[in-house]
């Protein structure tokens, strides 16, 4: 779904594991702290939660 190879998924998700945001282990995904979370990502985050809330609409 992303378009990406499992590699590239691994190596975010341990930073964001050391990051103390998320738990991660073998696919299985825990949000440790959401707004720290949201913070790391790109602006471009709020803006894809805009249009999927808009497509809702």
């Amino acid at each position: 779904m992303l378009g990406v190879r499992r590699v590239g998924i691994t190596v975010a998700a341990n930073a964001l594991q050391h990051s103390g945001l998320i738990a991660y282990h073998r696919g299985d995904l825990k949000v440790l702290d959401r707004s720290g979370l949201e913070a790391a990502a790109c602006g471009c985050y709020a803006a894809d939660r805009k249009a999927y809330a808009d497509t809702l609409d």
